[in-house]
């Protein structure tokens, strides 16, 4: 039953520090070496720079000075790229360092406020060329792991001459070094593809090896929980993923998830106390977190954290450093180009700053060595004596190590006076205001640890300092069953222009462009899910090029395809689907002079479409009188996308010269609005959300960055409101909003991440929700009207997803307990815009009309909002609390009271007394 249980980490939450808690003057540069370029101690901070060819150090502490900013100092090192580094963990001052130079130096360190010692306290030289990791035994004092090119050396520090032990070499290039938390086995990954765990006490030849590796592309290899491993690397398809392996069998990984495709390094960084999981990719602006469970081993995403820069190399700060009263279970450090950015992992608990959380926090490894080298060596297996992390279980610093403190940081503690700097405030202990505010799937909840209200604020005003958070922030993706896929799509066209989704949907059928000569078009009826059969099928033969086409949302039979010969075409698949080849179109709308970006039907009024062109027009059919009734102009550049606002009167352009534009066609062919789009030209879209009052844009920033703008739709030249940026990728990311729950859902063609937000009129404007991850690289992701949704199953959004050879269904569902009730809080009447609410004719004279509304309450369903209240429950104190520390002689009096003053109470009379009897007399008779 342990994969029943709840995990108490699945809600912690990623807080970046705001800028003026950044580290900065810090010259962090792009280095060709295995290691993670930045490692802490519980007092300072060791990271690479570009200063001396890489052959110096940067340094500073954990904390910040009095003054509350951080000292930056300099150490020349070695003559070459510093490869790798290590703090000892018995000694927060030691810090081992290897390089190129083909030496590993011990350096005893000091407060960076003061003078750095020029030399190293020791010296070896191995003499097997450029050395590349370096990493401390956890259990034993003086005992390093030291990797060469190709073979790990065991070396104890206290005999200069030579390693204590050479392992057997390597086929190729060695990229990562772990040891085992009992520090028995050591593990690495190499480029060879192989997996290999040693016993180096026992015998030079790996104890397990494989070949399991995919790819020979940067991998990584860390010890979790027991006998677990945890690798990050490529697949054979060169996407980034994330296994878990038994280290007894590596011939096949337990679990497995997928990270998307990018070129970056994975870095992960492994909390045993809690078994989570960060990693983040090299050059990548994001960090995911993950949760493994040894129980029933899996590796599950917890939370995923968008960054402001581009990362170098990341840390994690030890477990003593970290600010257990505000519930923060893990701190890591992100070295950048020009900073060290702190990012808290916390648990949101109620009584966050007044009490200590005690289940969040096992005894955790101490910083007394368990034994030397040499007893190691002689097969000693002790273990590091475990300390509490409790406040009042370690000792007190003195008063020189104490941090600054903010003004209002003895208002966060019970008695008025400072905590020690175990639970004191620490770089970072607030969500960074300057950041945008959706950081984490709850978005800005959690305090500050310099300011906490004061029990009599209740729960109320704690949470409004807390933030907004969203009902949808726990939303669950998840792919339907086999049973309503269609599968063995061959051909499929994978080389859409940006400005099209990929394909297209209605409730009937799906529309898929096919790589076959004459822009040939698939047709499929959902009604007929399966394998589709080796045979060829019949298909739209569009003639040119499929440029943009979609499904008339009034006429499930009608598709409109644009194509390369700057005409639109528009075809009537027969009931029942296509059951041979068409040729001919319904009809054919001409006047562009180029060929066509994309096209869109108009919401409320049937027949009405509107297309963009090359030509830089933006111009509006009338398909019943089949001609062109408007002529849109002021583009100056190739328009990315257009969008019709809710209520059908006006149009929205984004543009690649830099401009988003609001059109009101019935009035003027030039636009009403103007204003400054993304930066960015490589693609963008627009959507209208929060009723028509927002416009918001999916595009590029200067850096080819993804990012999400927010702007008036009654003020567009007043810039962007709000932005938030989303990842590095290629393709833009194409938005679905649903206005009855105004969540955006977003994902770009050939993404695996489908990014999930909801959009509010006010700060914060983005609240980030939990994302859902595809398996492998889709092409695109199309969403079915709201009748399509399981209301009874909770389900908001269900889209098909469309992958190289399948298309999946995609159900959007969120977390609710009492599922037998209407969750009527999650849906209001919703617009049925599958029936137009009037002709094109009478919108272009004029009318403007509205969907009619339908409730989606099944008829045998109560509202959640009318469910009968439950009575409240009393809380009683665990037993452990009236049992424990008492005598049976305490018990005894203790029953032996409560019975007597039971007794004794008149007040309260035995139940027989209130029964009617006889009066005396009677009982004569």
């Amino acid at each position: 039953m342990n994969r029943f249980k709840t995990s108490k980490y699945k809600n912690t939450t990623p807080k970046i520090a705001k800028k003026d808690e950044w580290i900065n003057n810090v010259r962090g540069g792009s280095f060709s070496c295995q290691g993670n370029h930045i490692k802490a101690s519980s007092k300072l901070v060791a990271f690479n720079t570009e200063q001396a060819g890489g052959g110096m150090l940067g340094l500073t502490s954990v904390r910040p000075g009095s003054d509350g900013q951080w000292t930056v100092t300099q150490i020349s090192c070695h003559s070459d790229l510093v490869t790798d580094m290590d703090f000892n963990p018995f000694d927060d001052c030691i810090l081992a360092t290897c390089s190129a130079d083909e030496t590993v130096k011990l350096w005893h360190l000091c407060d960076p406020e003061h003078q750095q010692p020029s030399d190293p306290s020791l010296t070896l030289n191995p003499g097997q060329g450029r050395l590349e990791l370096v990493q401390f035994h956890p259990t034993c004092s003086g005992l390093l792991a030291v990797a060469t090119t190709k073979s790990p050396l065991i070396w104890d520090t206290s005999r200069k001459d030579a390693p204590l032990a050479a392992l057997e070499q390597h086929g190729d290039q060695m990229q990562s070094l772990s040891w085992k938390r009992d520090g028995s086995l050591l593990a690495s990954s190499c480029k060879d593809k192989m997996l290999r765990v040693f016993d180096p006490r026992a015998q030079l030849t790996p104890v397990q090896s494989s070949k399991s590796l995919q790819s020979n592309k940067d991998s990584r290899i860390l010890w979790a929980k027991d006998d677990l491993l945890v690798t990050t690397g490529f697949d054979m398809m060169r996407s980034r993923e994330v296994r878990l392996w038994d280290s007894r069998k590596l011939s096949s990984s337990i679990s497995s998830a997928s990270l998307g495709t990018s070129s970056g390094m994975l870095i992960p960084l492994f909390d045993e106390d809690t078994g989570l999981l960060l990693i983040t990719g090299m050059g990548e602006t994001v960090i995911d977190c993950f949760e493994i469970s040894s129980s029933d081993p899996s590796v599950s995403q917890v939370s995923h954290c968008l960054l402001d820069n581009s990362t170098r190399g990341v840390a994690m700060v030890p477990k003593l450093a970290l600010d257990v009263m505000s519930c923060e279970v893990m701190r890591v450090l992100q070295l950048t180009d020009s900073c060290v950015v702190p990012i808290s992992y916390q648990v949101p608990r109620k009584n966050s700053g007044y009490e200590f959380q005690e289940d969040l926090y096992p005894d955790t490894a101490g910083t007394s060595p368990a034994m030397s080298a040499k007893e190691w060596w002689q097969g000693g297996n002790k273990q590091v004596e475990k300390v509490s992390l409790h406040p009042d279980k370690r000792p007190k610093p003195s008063a020189k190590q104490l941090p600054a403190m903010k003004d209002k940081a003895s208002e966060g503690s019970k008695d008025g006076h400072p905590r020690d700097s175990s639970t004191s405030s620490s770089p970072l202990s607030t969500p960074s205001s300057s950041a945008v505010p959706s950081r984490s799937p709850s978005s800005t909840s959690g305090l500050s640890s310099g300011f906490l209200p004061s029990p009599s604020q209740g729960a109320k005003a704690i949470q409004n300092l807390m933030g907004p958070t969203s009902k949808f922030r726990h939303i669950q993706g998840t792919v339907k069953h086999k049973d309503t896929h269609i599968t063995n799509i061959r051909g499929l066209n994978l080389t859409t222009p940006g400005e099209c989704d990929g394909f297209c949907v209605n409730r009937q059928r799906v529309a898929v462009p096919l790589a076959i000569s004459g822009g040939q078009i698939a047709v499929f009826e959902r009604s007929q899910p399966g394998k589709l059969l080796d045979a060829s099928l019949p298909t739209i033969q569009n003639s040119v090029n499929v440029a943009d086409f979609a499904w008339d949302p009034f006429d499930s039979h009608r598709l409109a395809v644009a194509g390369d010969d700057a005409k639109i075409r528009v075809w009537r698949v027969p009931e029942g689907g296509l059951k041979e080849t068409l040729t001919e179109p319904e009809l054919i709308l001409q006047g562009h002079t180029e060929k066509i970006y994309s096209i869109k039907f108009h919401p409320l009024a049937s027949n009405l479409l509107v297309s963009s062109s090359y030509d830089l027009s933006v111009r509006l059919w009338n398909l019943e009188s089949r001609e062109q009734v408007k002529l849109l102009t002021g583009h100056q550049d190739q328009v990315f996308g257009v969008a019709w606002s809710p209520d059908g009167k006006l149009l929205a352009t984004v543009c690649k010269d830099g401009k988003v534009r609001i059109y009101d066609p019935r009035r003027s062919t030039e636009p009403v609005q103007e204003g400054p789009g993304p930066e960015g030209h490589r693609g963008a879209r627009v959507v209208w959300v929060c009723d028509g009052k927002y416009l918001l844009v999916s595009g590029f920033d200067s850096r080819s960055e993804r990012v999400l703008y927010l702007y008036s739709a009654e003020s567009l030249s007043s810039g962007v409101v709000a932005s938030i940026p989303v990842n590095v990728s290629p393709s833009t990311l194409i938005p679905f909003y649903d206005p009855d729950t105004s969540v955006v859902i977003l994902t770009g063609k050939g993404d695996t991440r489908v990014y999930i937000y909801e959009v509010a009129p006010e700060e914060p404007y983005f609240i980030e929700c939990s994302s859902f991850n595809s398996p492998e690289p889709h092409k695109g992701l199309a969403f079915l009207p709201k009748t399509e949704c399981n209301i009874r199953d909770v389900e908001i959004a269900v889209g098909l997803m469309l992958t190289k050879t399948t298309i999946e269904p995609v159900a959007f569902r969120v977390p609710r307990v009492k599922k037998e009730f209407f969750q009527d809080d999650l849906y209001p009447d919703t617009a049925v815009w599958w029936e137009s609410a009037l002709t094109a004719s009478a919108w272009l004279s004029g009318s403007n009309g509205q969907h009619k509304k339908i409730s989606l309450k099944p008829k045998d369903m109560t509202p959640l909002s009318e469910a009968p209240k439950e009575a409240p429950v009393r809380k009683y104190l665990p037993s452990s609390v009236y049992l424990e520390e008492k005598t049976d002689e305490q018990k005894k009096e203790e029953l032996l009271s409560a019975m007597v003053a039971k007794l004794g109470n008149m007040d309260d009379p035995l139940p027989q007394e209130s029964f009617q009897g006889v009066d005396e007399d009677e009982w004569d008779d």
